[in-house]
């Protein structure tokens, strides 16, 4: 007789059925994901072998590099001065959403609309053309955190804002169209209906548990321990137990924190010295793969909240999403998450 999950405790089912896919959910994201063991593959294997292009440290025609800067549109904040400058910000010269005009709502029947505005800004993290996270010098990393909250606070400012989303792109798999190192930031008119739904499971899950989600699990992955990757002070950097794809990663503020703008500066230099570290691990480890980055966060006049909690996420780009993740918004992992974190912390980063 075959068994079944329901049919004895799941710490008995390991040890008695063989090894076979998992569907475990992820509590955070409010997504299934199947845990494909059976079409498993080594860590090692996600590496993406190929001929690395060397990027000259300066591009004449590079509208990020130095002497360059009548290229893009007006600055709005830099670190560093003239032609010294460390960081620059910018908007975006075709923008997602226009920075003119006001935001105003339309309802027709089963037609709804929303203008277009708000804050699209580009951040160059760094001078040099070929600069990359997970080899800078950590001043330079803390610069462009710095960066990140200077201009998180700045675009909730704007009246037509409601909620901001910082994101990095790094390669053509993740969606980059310049090489030269950037983030951006886009303060939407709209809070997006993902995190309406995100922030009302929280809200639930505080009710239900008289505590916030996120620190359960880091309390939770401290204790099993299989999926860290990295602990320092301030930050907890692991693996989430349904994490979507290979190499799935979250830094989280061991500090109960709703917002990204309640950072302090000691927790600026901490997550500094984190996202390096990790991003050096995926840089040596997966042979530079091309990676999307987050910040997941409540706006600054809900720092209090006592059920969310904000964090960082990194998704490596070493798969594809095809035809069932698209039909079904579920997610298919063909690496164990305690799999991927085993071969990150055995990644020599010198």
């Amino acid at each position: 007789m075959p068994y079944r999950l329901g049919m004895l405790p799941l710490s008995g089912f390991h040890a008695i059925v063989p090894v076979m896919s998992e569907l475990r959910l992820n509590l955070v994201s409010r997504s299934w994901v199947i845990i494909s063991k059976e079409r498993g593959k080594r860590p090692e294997d996600f590496k993406k072998l190929r001929a690395k292009r060397d990027l000259p440290s300066y591009l004449s025609e590079c509208p990020f590099c130095p002497g360059n800067e009548s290229k893009t549109p007006p600055e709005t904040f830099r670190i560093g001065a003239g032609g010294d400058w460390r960081v620059r910000v910018m908007p975006n010269k075709f923008p997602a959403l226009s920075g003119e005009g006001s935001r105003g709502r339309y309802n027709d029947e089963l037609k709804r609309l929303v203008t277009g505005v708000g804050v699209h800004e580009v951040i160059v993290e760094h001078p040099a053309h070929n600069a990359n996270i997970a080899l800078m010098k950590i001043e330079g990393v803390n610069d462009i955190i710095d960066t990140y909250r200077e201009r998180f606070v700045a675009a909730y400012d704007n009246p037509n804002v409601g909620h901001v989303i910082i994101f990095k792109n790094h390669g053509v798999m993740a969606g980059t169209s310049l090489e030269h190192t950037h983030s951006q930031l886009i303060g939407s008119p709209v809070t997006p209906i993902q995190i309406r739904d995100r922030i009302a499971a929280y809200t639930h899950f505080y009710d239900n548990t008289g505590a916030c989600l996120m620190c359960k699990t880091i309390e939770m992955e401290k204790k099993d321990g299989a999926r860290l990757v990295l602990e320092t002070e301030h930050f907890l950097t692991f693996i989430p137990y349904a994490a979507h794809t290979p190499f799935h990663t979250w830094l989280f503020p061991k500090r109960h924190s709703a917002s990204f703008f309640d950072i302090s500066p000691a927790e600026i230099k901490d997550l500094a010295m984190s996202l390096k570290a990790i991003l050096a691990k995926i840089y040596h480890g997966l042979e530079d793969p091309s990676y999307n980055l987050v910040v997941r966060s409540n706006r600054p006049k809900d720092m209090h909240s006592e059920y969310y909690h904000w964090y960082v996420s990194i998704i490596p780009r070493t798969t594809m999403a095809a035809g069932f993740e698209l039909g079904s918004g579920m997610h298919v992992n063909t690496s164990a998450p305690e799999d991927s974190a085993e071969f990150l912390r055995s990644v020599s980063t010198d």
